[in-house]
C-alpha cells in the first residue's frame, strides 16, 4: 500500500506592520496640528480686532490724548462722530453725513456699536451679531471716506490710495471670516456661549 505524504502548512508567525498604523497616525497628527494653529491664528486675530474696537470707544470716551485730545472725550462734553462726520468732502452721502455730524443719536449708535463689537470680538460671543454691525459700520465710514474719488468737492485731490479696498473693507471681511469660522471658542467664551437656550434656539445669535 502507498502512503501519499501530504504536505503540512505550518503556521508562521509575523510581525504586525506598523507602516499603515503609523502613516495613518502621522496623518492624524499633522490635521490635528494644522487644525490647531488655525484656531489660535483666528483667535488671535479676534483678540486684536476686538481691541481695536475697544479702544476705539474708550479713547473717543475719555479722550486719552490719541485721536481724541485730553478733555475732549465723550464724558467731557466732546462729541465722537462731528469730527469725523462733519470733515466728509466726497461721496454720494456727503451732505446727509454732515446733518448726522454731532447728533445725539448718531453718538450713541456709533459708541454702542464700538463697544458692543469690541465686547464681543474679545469675549468671543455672538461673533455673526457682531460682523452684521460692524460690517454696518465699516460700509458708512466707507462710504465717508469715498475712496474712489480722485478730487473732493472743493477741487483738490483726494490722496486715496486705492479707488475700492481701504481699511474698513478689511476690517469688514476679518469680522465676516470671524464669524464664519466660529473663532470665539479658542480663548473665548464661545462653546459655553452656544449652550445657552436662548442661543441654541437662535443660531443667528452665535
Amino acid at each position: 500500500m502507498a502512503v501519499q505524504n501530504h504536505p503540512q502548512h505550518h503556521p508562521r508567525f509575523r510581525f504586525p506592520s506598523f507602516h499603515r498604523t503609523g502613516t495613518a497616525q502621522a496623518a492624524t497628527d499633522t490635521t490635528a496640528a494644522t487644525t490647531s494653529a488655525r484656531a489660535y491664528a483666528f483667535a488671535s486675530l479676534r483678540l486684536v480686532t476686538g481691541f481695536v474696537f475697544l479702544w476705539a470707544f474708550l479713547d473717543k470716551t475719555f479722550g486719552f490724548g490719541y485721536a481724541t485730545a485730553s478733555g475732549k472725550g465723550w464724558i467731557d462734553g466732546g462729541s465722537p462722530t462731528k469730527g469725523f462726520l462733519s470733515s466728509v468732502a466726497a461721496g454720494p452721502m456727503e451732505s446727509t453725513f454732515h446733518d448726522w455730524a454731532g447728533a445725539g443719536w448718531a453718538n450713541w449708535l456709533f459708541m454702542l456699536g464700538l463697544l458692543g463689537v469690541g465686547v464681543a470680538l474679545v469675549s468671543g460671543v455672538a461673533l455673526r451679531l457682531a460682523a452684521v454691525a460692524g460690517t454696518a459700520m465699516m460700509a458708512l465710514m466707507w462710504i465717508a471716506e469715498w475712496p474712489p474719488a480722485k478730487h473732493l468737492s472743493d477741487g483738490t485731490v483726494s490722496m486715496s490710495s486705492n479707488p475700492f479696498v481701504d481699511y474698513h473693507l478689511i476690517y469688514a471681511i476679518v469680522l465676516i471670516a470671524l464669524a464664519a469660522a466660529g473663532a470665539g471658542v479658542t480663548w473665548g467664551l464661545g462653546k459655553v456661549w452656544a449652550t445657552l437656550p436662548v442661543v441654541r434656539d437662535h443660531n443667528w445669535l452665535k
